[in-house]
């Protein structure tokens, strides 16, 4: 049973950092590509950051350069690092994980809020 946790998530004000952990209950190896998504209320969940077992690494436009996708194998963990938030960037952040051939096999954390507000 795969399992993905979350965590790091809060209330932030407009211009503030967080760092969300997604930790794993096995080693991240396993994933061909692990990432983060988000989902606002009323809208579909997207793709926020996303990095592949080979280290490549990709974002959204509308976070590019506020934020960074890492990883600790020793922890099995992976962290998206968020600066100059602005209220938009307020939603449930997703952990997702892939692996398998055609990367079948799909899971999810559980989300963890973020809400960007004065």
């Amino acid at each position: 049973q795969v399992q993905l946790v979350e965590s790091g998530g809060g209330l932030v004000q407009p211009g503030g950092s967080l760092r969300l952990s997604c930790a794993a209950s096995l080693s991240i190896v396993s994933f061909n590509a692990m990432g983060w998504y988000r989902q606002a209320p009323g809208k579909q969940r997207e793709l926020v950051a996303r990095i592949t077992i080979g280290g490549i690494t990709n974002s959204a436009d509308s976070v590019k350069g506020r934020s960074t996708i890492s990883r600790d194998f020793a922890k099995n963990t992976v962290y998206l690092q968020m600066n100059s938030l602005i209220p938009e960037d307020t939603a449930v952040y997703y952990c997702n994980a892939v692996r398998g051939p055609t990367n079948k096999d799909v899971y999810w954390g559980q989300g963890t809020q973020v809400t960007v507000s004065s």
